[in-house]
C-alpha cells in the first residue's frame, strides 16, 4: 500500500528540472508495487504450491531485500534532489515509509528461510539415516540363506 501511495504522490509531479530522481523513483515504487503484487496474489491463492520447482520463501527474501534496498537508493536520491514541492515531500516520506516496511518483512523472510532450511537439512539427516538403517537390516548375500535352510 506504501509502495502504491509513493507512486500516486510520484506521478502528481508535473514539472521536475533534473528528472532522473524523480523517473528512478517512479520505476522502483512501481516495480516493487508489481511484483509484490503478483507475489502476494500467488501466496493467497495458493497458486505457488502448484509450482514446487521454486524455493518460494527465496523468492519472497530476494523480493523484499531488493525492495529495501532500491526504495532507500530512489528515497535517498530523491531527496536530494527535489524542489521541496507537496508531492515531492510526500513520496519521499512514504518512500522511507515503504523501504521500513520491507525491511521488517526481509527480516521475517530470512528468519522464516532459515527455519525451512533447518527442517530440510534434519529431514535429509532422518532420511539418509532411515536409509542406512534399513540397508543394514537387508541381507546383501541371500545365497547364504539358501545353504542354511
Amino acid at each position: 500500500v506504501l509502495a502504491l501511495i509513493a507512486f500516486i504522490c510520484i506521478e502528481t509531479i508535473m514539472e521536475c528540472s533534473p528528472c532522473e530522481g524523480l523517473y528512478f523513483f517512479e520505476f522502483v515504487s512501481c516495480s516493487a508495487l508489481v511484483v509484490t503484487g503478483v507475489l502476494l496474489l500467488m501466496f493467497s491463492l495458493n497458486l505457488h504450491t502448484r509450482i514446487p520447482q521454486i524455493n518460494w520463501n527465496l523468492t519472497d527474501l530476494v523480493n523484499t531485500g531488493l525492495s529495501t534496498f532500491f526504495f532507500f537508493v530512489a528515497s535517498v536520491v530523491l531527496a536530494a534532489l527535489n524542489h521541496k514541492t507537496g508531492a515531492e515531500i510526500a513520496a519521499v516520506i512514504f518512500g522511507f515509509l515503504a523501504m521500513a516496511v520491507y525491511a521488517v518483512n526481509t527480516y521475517l523472510a530470512i528468519k522464516k528461510w532459515r527455519m525451512n532450511s533447518r527442517q530440510q537439512n534434519s529431514r535429509q539427516t532422518s532420511d539418509y539415516i532411515r536409509a542406512r538403517t534399513e540397508s543394514r537390516e537387508v541381507d546383501h548375500r541371500p545365497e547364504i540363506q539358501r545353504l542354511d535352510a
